[in-house]
């Protein structure tokens, strides 16, 4: 019994609880239910109320519209009132300018018409005074207007003649004041000294025993001389002299040099002299590129190639009229740089072209081009600028300047090349450039005597005054120029002057 008990205890307490634990959950889920049912009703309140607050703010949005759409619908109303008040004013107006127009109109018709018929009448007249005027006068009409035409012709002519040898003068006097100061300063800056250097191709001998000695058993040792170098060495009657040739300065100066060292070193044989004209190349390859060098950095170019600073440097042992080349260039820079500073143009291109002008000369090369085709041909290979290149071509005027500092590197050019003791010319180019110039001015007509004075520079010629006049000697001045700058080379300028004077001999018996 005390067993069943123990088992049935436990089992009714646990029966007890759930009960307890099922009513409790009732009891929660009916507190969650009214709860929720409270919320709802609550929602459904508020929803209702904020339904009617919309309504109303809706309501009110509504009727601030339809205000403004009446108040935009009066305005509009009342200005298309005003523009239809407007557009009847300016019907009127229009319609009152109309009969205006038809007024007038009717009022030029009838001009139109006495204006016609005085027309005729003026015609008739006319007619009738030319005939009359043709009688008195023994001239038709056509023949009176042309020896009018022909008239006013000639004083135009005459008049526009006068007109343009003023301005001619006035431009030429004012130009050559501008040119003149510009150059004279120019000079008198650069103030380098007058100076012209001379290729020496022959080398002195202590005496007359070493030519022997130069010219060797069976001629082994000035042939050898003459291979390595590529000259000609000349062993003549001169006494203590010997004469090198060569056409190539830089060669000419590795021959002179290493011969002169054999000479005071005194030991000359094939082996000896192979040493002494090494080591002289690598001497003169070094000085000239150190020449190069010296020039574009005396003169503060930058960005130039190593193979056109070598040309620069060969150019120091190349002469021109017995100009040194590389003294020229770096003085036709110089007065480059001047010229372009006083005129406004690029100063460093007007340097570079002027420095590089003559290039062509210093380049190794068997080709048969002109110095200027090479020249730009270097300069093209190693990217320099287009204008130098033009200058490079154009300042012995094989092609025409692109650029002022082209026209720049030609005055620059020609100002070095004709200052006193810069360059000197053989008798015989000079007397033909005399020649050249009278004989070009005498080929014209009309030209009596022609005489080239103040050693070329200028050109005096004489004309015949009955078939050249006033106006003819300045073409013809102008003539001659244009063909002796097409025909001739020559430094400088040349002064073209026609003397055109009337003579009259009488005589007292």
């Amino acid at each position: 019994m005390v067993r069943i008990l123990l088992i049935i205890l436990p089992l009714a307490g646990l029966f007890l609880g759930w009960i307890i634990r099922w009513l409790y959950a009732r009891f929660q889920l009916s507190s969650t239910e009214q709860r929720a049912e409270r919320l709802n009703h609550e929602a459904i309140k508020e929803a209702e109320a904020k339904k009617k607050e919309l309504l109303l703010e809706g309501r009110d949005q509504l009727q601030k519209e339809r205000n403004q759409q009446e108040r935009e619908y009066r305005e509009r109303r009342i200005e298309s009132q005003r523009t239809e008040r407007r557009l009847l004013q300016k019907e009127e107006n229009l319609e009152t300018k109309q009969i205006d127009l038809d007024t007038q109109r009717n009022k030029l018709t009838d001009r139109e018409g006495r204006v016609k018929d005085r027309e005729v009448l003026l015609l008739d007249e006319e007619d009738k005074w030319k005939k009359a005027l043709e009688q008195v006068a023994g001239l038709s009409t056509e023949n009176a207007k042309s020896l009018i035409m022909q008239s006013m012709e000639n004083e135009a002519k005459h008049d526009a003649q006068v007109v343009i040898n003023k301005i001619e003068q006035d431009a030429l006097n004012d130009a050559e004041k501008k040119a003149r100061d510009i150059i004279v300063t120019t000079i008198q800056r650069l103030a380098s000294d007058v100076t012209s250097d001379v290729s020496i191709s022959s080398v002195n001998l202590p005496n007359d025993e070493m030519k022997g000695r130069i010219i060797g058993r069976e001629g082994r040792n000035i042939r050898t001389l003459e291979t390595l170098t590529g000259v000609d060495i000349i062993i003549d009657d001169t006494p203590e002299a010997v004469v090198i040739s060569c056409f190539d300065p830089v060669r000419k100066e590795i021959a002179k040099v290493s011969l002169e060292r054999l000479i005071q070193d005194g030991r000359i044989h094939p082996a000896r002299i192979e040493e002494v004209v090494q080591k002289v190349t690598k001497e003169i390859s070094q000085i000239i590129l150190e020449e190069g060098e010296k020039v574009v950095f005396d003169l503060g170019i930058h960005n130039i190639s190593k193979e056109i600073i070598r040309a620069l440097g060969r150019l120091h042992f190349r002469t021109s009229y017995g100009q040194n080349v590389l003294n020229h260039s770096k003085e036709v820079a110089i007065v480059c740089g001047m010229i372009a500073a006083e005129t406004g143009a690029d100063k460093e291109i007007a340097k570079r072209g002027g420095l590089l002008h003559d290039i062509g000369k210093g380049i190794e090369t068997e080709g048969d081009g002109t110095h200027t085709e090479l020249g730009a041909e270097l300069a093209r290979k190693y990217n320099e600028d287009p204008r130098v290149i033009n200058a490079i071509l154009s300042h012995h005027n094989d092609i025409e300047p692109s650029c002022v500092e082209s026209v720049i590197t030609q005055i620059a050019d020609t100002i070095s090349a004709a200052r006193p003791g810069a360059r000197r010319e053989t008798l015989n180019n000079y007397i033909k450039r005399l020649e050249n110039l009278e004989r070009i001015s005498t080929s014209f007509d009309g030209v009596d005597k022609a005489y080239a004075i103040q050693a070329g520079r200028e050109l005096r010629i004489m004309v015949n005054s009955d078939s050249v006049g006033d106006s003819k000697a300045r073409d013809l001045a102008k003539d001659i120029a244009k063909k002796i700058e097409l025909e001739m080379r020559y430094p400088g300028r040349i002064k073209v002057t026609i003397i055109r004077e009337t003579r009259v001999v009488e005589y007292a018996r």
